[in-house]
């Protein structure tokens, strides 16, 4: 009885613990919650309009990814799409007046404030690689516009069947502008597939992104493919923080740098890293024969 009494009150600390670290995670556009250990599940939360990125959006995207990059309760983030599409995209309604510099005539003085706005705006979904946690976007349905610049960021991207992509910007009279004309490239490897999405606007659907490389796994719906991007996030929580966030820093530093130069900068990092205890945490759990989930690391 008295376990019983303890192991529930332990529970409620946890619960108490885990809604006051919420609390900071407070926004109009996005939903956060935990629903596993040391997991974060971020939602685009404007259903109502197709998850249409307004400005609210891109201020929130950058404030809450930096939250998560220094949440030590954190160790892998989920972001999907609230109601029955990932992103509709940009919110035309919304942004129409921000580029828009009546009260200024002078172009030198126009073109520098617009393009202060593109930077913020770009550093809205930079903020996911810069996160030093892994984060796993869940797409279905339609992925738009700017959800295209948000995917690419991720570093796992599942979807569902009905998932669809679309480079929509040339159909609006502009180039894409915050991501996806330097990530997609790299993240597929297929100049001539990205040159044909880019200058067309045409929509690839699910079995494409699969077979291109855009995702590495396509789930029957939308339940079965949140279901997998947790477990996934489950996984990468149970090892070790040090080894996990050292691996995706280097990673995007080896994407963007020569073999030698990362070699380099792995020697320089692991130099520190390689002092850690969670190596023979490791290294016991493998002898036992156990899990690393069975292995409790510090935070980070």
């Amino acid at each position: 009885m008295l376990r019983r009494d303890l192991h529930k009150a332990v529970l409620a600390l946890r619960n108490m613990s885990s809604e006051a670290g919420l609390a900071s995670y407070n926004y109009e556009t996005l939903k956060v919650t935990t629903p596993r250990d040391h997991v974060f599940h971020v939602e685009l939360n404007r259903p109502e309009k197709r998850n249409a990125m307004n400005r609210a959006f891109w201020r929130e995207m950058a404030l809450c990814f930096r939250a998560l990059s220094d949440d030590i309760n954190c160790r892998a983030v989920v972001i999907s799409g609230a109601g029955k599409m990932f992103t509709s995209g940009i919110d035309l309604t919304d942004l129409t007046g921000v580029f828009l510099q009546e009260e200024e005539d002078d172009p030198a003085r126009i073109a520098w404030n617009i393009r202060k706005k593109i930077k913020d705006y770009q550093e809205s979904f930079s903020v996911i690689e810069k996160c030093t946690k892994p984060v796993i976007a869940a797409i279905h349905n339609a992925c738009i516009g700017g959800g295209v610049d948000l995917i690419t960021a991720c570093d796992i991207r599942y979807c569902s069947q009905d998932a669809w992509y679309q480079v929509k910007e040339v159909d609006v009279g502009l180039a894409a502008d915050v991501g996806t004309l330097q990530r997609l490239p790299k993240v597929i490897g297929n100049r001539s597939l990205v040159n044909e999405l880019a200058f067309t606007a045409r929509k690839m659907l699910s079995d494409e992104a699969l077979s291109s490389g855009l995702v590495s796994r396509v789930f029957p719906d939308k339940s079965s493919l949140l279901l997998a991007s947790l477990d996934l996030a489950s996984e990468i929580a149970s090892r070790s923080p040090v080894a996990v966030q050292g691996t995706k820093i280097n990673l995007i530093y080896s994407r963007d740098h020569s073999v030698q130069e990362s070699l380099d900068y792995m020697a320089n990092w692991n130099m520190s890293m390689l002092q850690t205890q969670d190596i023979m945490k490791s290294a016991q759990s493998v002898l036992e024969k156990k899990s690393p989930k069975d292995i409790r690391f510090s935070k980070l």
